[in-house]
């Protein structure tokens, strides 16, 4: 019979050593915690007074493996995330940077309750759970109260790297020789991403946005403010417009998305930021121009070559967006919240009210996606579906006249209700 001892430290803590004798020697192992050892005297017990087949002294169950081609976790993150292709070298770099940082706190945990390093093949769901419970949670810095080693990660952000995680894991249920035969982030439940208690986008009415915008001295600044909230683009994509991307002459004029600000790789040669394609295919779009808009285009090309930047800073070049936050923007907002705002905007917070408007105005959400250039319908929904309130008279309205007048009965004239 096996038996547990527990043994005090000097530094306080208790170790729990489960002891038995095999064929006349003594034999024993230690474990942290009174319930693993519970665990491991039953094992030698229903063992037979042996070590149990497969257990490894100070290490627990080793899980050997024969299956070609596995090999630990990161090494086999990095080589999928470098081979990636379609993808720029800025979304590389992300990648790369979510793998460092926080994919590489997976561990496997075995059905002994050891802890292993973890592997491609060796993931399991239980694994994944863990390790979004400790993104849920963060990690607290032990030396200094209310500091973070790591902060807690929000919902949306979890879901971006469990789904790059999905991604690395089905790489080696595709490759070959296949390492895996099933997805371990299958089945993984996330957290919801509207748990938040704070909303994360700010809607500005009309009078709002006036209040800031009256606040912008500068008019090369209001212009782009003004034409931030009046088409939905994203920042990256306004100030990347240039003149050959307006058609003003026409019964309905357009700017077309063609191109968006992209943030360059550490280390590039070619600076900080650079053109590229839209952030997605639906992204390319033409936007329909109000009269009030083309008369700021015109204005704002008059004598400018096709190439020439719509939107430009005071000496003529591109607008950058900490410059314009930091010099323009943020004085404005928080001018207007000491006058009373109750409301601190963001600059994206611009596109989030230009949709707004929209909404209020009954704008369908199919035609709100095409113009914001949203790659799904279901974004659309999922972003902005709970301000669709305008339609809710015309809905319980038709509910009302669709249950309140009785069906005609079959072989009945119907009787038409005064």
């Amino acid at each position: 019979m096996a038996s547990i001892v527990e043994r005090p430290k000097k530094d306080g803590t208790t170790t729990y050593q489960v002891k038995w004798r095999q064929d006349g020697e003594w034999q024993s192992e230690k474990f942290g915690d009174p319930d693993g050892a519970k665990q491991f005297k039953d094992l030698v017990e229903a063992h037979g007074g042996q070590w149990p087949h497969g257990w490894v002294r100070g290490e627990g169950f080793v899980e050997e493996t024969a299956i070609p081609g596995d090999m630990p976790f990161e090494t086999w993150a990095a080589r999928y995330i470098d081979r990636l292709t379609g993808i720029e070298e800025r979304t590389r770099e992300d990648y790369r940077r979510d793998l460092r940082i926080h994919l590489s706190l997976l561990r496997h945990t075995s059905a002994a309750g050891r802890e292993h390093p973890a592997t491609i093949g060796n993931l399991t769901q239980d694994d994944i759970s863990d390790w979004v419970r400790a993104e849920e949670k963060g990690e607290p810095d032990p030396e200094k109260p209310d500091a973070w080693l790591r902060r807690p990660a929000d919902p949306k952000s979890i879901a971006n790297r469990h789904g790059l995680l999905f991604c690395i894991v089905q790489a080696a249920i595709d490759a070959t020789p296949q390492i895996r035969t099933t997805n371990c982030c299958k089945k993984t439940r996330l957290p919801r991403v509207d748990d938040h208690v704070e909303e994360e986008m700010t809607f500005l009415e009309r009078d709002e946005y006036q209040r800031i915008a009256a606040e912008i001295t500068d008019p090369d600044a209001r212009a782009l403010a003004d034409w931030l909230v009046g088409t939905g683009m994203r920042w990256g994509e306004a100030t990347a417009l240039q003149v050959r991307d307006l058609n003003l002459t026409s019964d309905r004029p357009t700017a077309s998305i063609q191109r968006a600000w992209k943030k360059a790789e550490k280390g590039s040669s070619g600076g900080a930021f650079y053109l590229g394609p839209p952030k997605t295919k639906k992204a390319r779009r033409l936007i329909a121009l109000s009269p009030v808009q083309v008369d700021m285009a015109r204005r704002l090309v008059a004598s400018r070559r096709p190439e020439d930047f719509v939107f430009r800073a005071k000496m003529g070049g591109e607008w950058r967006h900490a410059n314009f936050y930091n010099r323009k923007w943020q004085p404005a907002v928080k001018a207007a919240v000491a006058k009373g705002l109750p409301k601190a905007p963001r600059i994206h917070d611009l596109r989030h009210t230009h949709v707004a408007w929209l909404i209020g105005a009954n704008v369908p959400l199919p035609a709100i996606q095409l113009r914001v250039g949203h790659e799904s319908i279901q974004t659309t929904v999922d972003r902005y579906g709970h301000l669709v309130r305008g339609l809710d008279d015309d809905i319980t309205a038709a509910v009302e006249a669709a249950m309140g007048v009785p069906a005609p009965r079959a072989g009945l004239r119907s009787v038409q209700s005064a």
